[in-house]
């Protein structure tokens, strides 16, 4: 068990888990975009490890690039997504894999995606580490997904607690009282 500020969380998906989640979310990828060259734009800050963790599974040509939202306040999300930090590039007639560690309500994703394609982008893609389908509050296409799980409040792995917690190699969920 760990404890996050006012909140204790215990162990939910191990890292080992996630590992082999990952491996074999790359190995889709690695089929599909053999001999191109697409563009992951991954969402900070949450998506930092496992963008790092995808990017050296994947055998395809690729860049990167860091984009930054937000929708949330400790652990709700506002629903009002703000743009934090945006593309430095141009991304015009590329393909495009947006890189996210989370998606709830689905209300960030919802929002980024006709914004890429506003910017004439070939394709556009999400691959996620971990849905909620339970949570979700827009039709969302996502092709590439890691692991779903019910709408519990988690930490570790990039996921964070009002800032903190995104350190720890493996996953936990919110200990109920």
């Amino acid at each position: 068990m760990i404890t996050i500020k006012d909140k204790q969380f215990v162990p939910y998906i191990h890292h080992e888990q996630i590992a082999e989640r990952i491996a074999t979310l790359a190995d889709k990828l690695n089929a599909d975009y053999k001999g191109k060259n697409p563009i992951l734009i991954a969402i900070l800050n949450g998506a930092f490890i496992f963008a790092a963790d995808l990017v050296r599974h994947l055998t395809f040509d690729h860049e990167i690039q860091f984009v930054k939202y937000s929708s949330y306040d400790g652990m709700d999300t506002t629903g009002d997504v703000k743009e934090l930090i945006g593309l430095s590039i141009d991304i015009k007639d590329r393909d495009v894999i947006v890189v996210e560690d989370i998606i709830d309500t689905g209300t960030t994703m919802y929002n980024i995606l006709p914004k890429l394609k506003e910017k004439g982008v070939k394709s556009v893609e999400i691959a996620v580490l971990l849905m909620k389908p339970g949570k979700l509050q827009v039709p969302l296409d996502v092709k590439y997904c890691a692991m779903e799980i019910p709408n519990e409040f988690i930490v570790g792995y990039g996921l964070d607690y009002d800032g903190v917690g995104r350190n720890y190699k493996s996953i936990y969920v919110v200990k109920e009282d």
